[in-house]
């Protein structure tokens, strides 16, 4: 990978971290269309979405510091209770990540498998904007605007969503909203649910070698992260308020669009 290409990969991954369109899928796509051969291990992936996870951490400091405290605290607060519901999340995608990591690893060498699971994404987000079988489910007041067994079902939905084409962001939200979660809610859990997941994932990779033994030498490494980092930076704020109040059907018709593109050109 040139150094270049790295940063118009990292560039990628920071504007599309935080809309539900895939940002793993735009890295098989962007890869393809720069002939970057794809290697086997997925350390350029993980450090690009660390990248962006750092910009999550900056933009939502306050929030996270807070969540700390009160967790820390050792008392009944809804702090507490938040960051117990992001434990319960994180169990689905724990499970995948150990026992099935050689197996989502082969599924990012298929262009075509990401354009199937973009169109996914699309009928997912689809369905979300128009269930109504939700309403009656939001009315009963959950503590902190979700439930333990909603915090679980989106917790599926981001295991499942390691398949890349199928949008993390988007399924996690879609699917929060079709179990009644409130969508300010379900935005800001989605996007704070993923932090101790990638990191984990990010530090574990440091400590077994496999970032020094990557097929992607150090430098691209650096400048795929600074460039997702720096333009996640700049998308987070505005694309988590336009994820807040546009309609997902919106970003339906950008995932069939370039599913379509792909199927035809790629």
């Amino acid at each position: 990978m040139e150094w270049f290409e790295a940063v118009i990969l990292g560039l990628v991954q920071g504007l599309t971290e935080f809309l539900p369109v895939s940002s793993s899928g735009h890295l098989v796509i962007g890869k393809d269309i720069l002939g970057v051969e794809h290697s086997d291990d997925l350390v350029f992936e993980v450090t690009v979405h660390a990248a962006t996870v750092l910009s999550t951490i900056v933009v939502f400091r306050k929030q996270i510091w807070k969540l700390i405290r009160g967790f820390f605290g050792f008392k009944d607060s809804d702090e507490m209770d938040y960051v117990l519901k992001i434990f319960v999340s994180m169990i689905p995608v724990f499970v995948v990540g150990v026992f099935f990591k050689d197996f989502v690893e082969g599924l990012f060498g298929s262009v075509k498998g990401v354009a199937t699971a973009l169109v996914a994404t699309a009928v997912l987000l689809t369905f979300s904007d128009n269930f109504k079988g939700s309403d009656k489910i939001r009315e009963k007041g959950y503590r902190n605007g979700i439930s333990w067994w909603q915090a679980f079902v989106v917790g599926l939905s981001q295991a499942l969503a390691v398949i890349p084409g199928l949008s993390r962001s988007g399924t996690t939200i879609a699917t929060g909203l079709i179990c009644g979660v409130r969508r300010d809610v379900m935005a800001q859990f989605s996007f704070l649910m993923v932090l101790i997941p990638i990191l984990g994932e990010t530090f574990l990779q440091l400590v077994s070698g496999e970032m020094s033994g990557s097929a992607v030498g150090w430098f691209p490494l650096l400048l795929g992260f600074l460039s997702a980092f720096v333009s996640g930076l700049f998308a987070c704020k505005v694309m988590i308020a336009l994820v807040k109040k546009a309609k997902l059907s919106w970003f339906a018709l950008y995932c069939l669009i370039v599913a379509v593109l792909v199927f035809n050109f790629c």
